[in-house]
């Protein structure tokens, strides 16, 4: 089975794929977590140290390079693992940045949605921008606006796969969090049956 989670920076995707994957191997099935990154927090974070910013079509290109590269890398993956499979981000996330961007779709990462094998599910982590961006300052590893948090989420929002996603609540603790997404994961689990 393939999970794939999306959500804004702040959502706690990287934590629900963790846990999804221990609750499933404590519970004595194969499971595996695959992380689909783009780069981003890194190379904000290089960008802040040196006093530049990419521009946002030379930033998206090597954020999409990289993310068509691990998602790949990941796809092969997963069709050679014989339990769950839960990937942290996809390609749904990159084209809600372009969408938050003021980009356009373009034509390869829809094209490489249709082409990749479907997902079993598509988890959507719904979070408030105010608490992604608490959860954010948090961590103290990155930053994000409010306002660029608010704009990510209208994109994922606008996107056409958005209709198909199932939405999580993800603003609670993460034990109420988790019951959902397990919850989410058995039902379809069981719709499959």
């Amino acid at each position: 089975m393939l999970i794939v989670l999306t959500g804004i920076d702040g959502s706690g995707k990287t934590t629900a794929g963790r846990s999804l994957v221990a609750g499933a191997r404590a519970a004595g099935s194969s499971a595996l977590v695959l992380s689909n990154y783009a780069g981003r927090r890194r190379m904000s974070l290089l960008a802040a140290r040196f006093g530049v910013g990419l521009p946002p079509r030379l930033a998206d290109a090597a954020e999409t390079t990289l993310r068509v590269f691990n998602v790949l890398v990941s796809s092969f993956r997963a069709s050679r693992f014989p339990g769950l499979v839960v990937m942290d981000r996809h390609l749904h996330c990159q084209l809600a940045l372009r969408g938050a961007r003021g980009l356009r779709r373009g034509r390869l990462l829809p094209w490489l949605l249709g082409a990749l094998p479907a997902p079993d599910l598509v988890l959507h982590l719904d979070v408030t921008p105010e608490t992604a961006h608490r959860r954010i300052l948090a961590r103290g590893t990155d930053e994000e606006s409010v306002a660029d948090l608010t704009a990510l989420r209208n994109a994922y929002r606008a996107l056409p796969e958005y209709a198909q996603m199932v939405k999580i609540d993800a603003g609670g603790p993460p034990a109420e969090v988790l019951d959902r997404l397990v919850d989410a994961v058995d039902s379809r689990r069981q719709l499959k049956v």
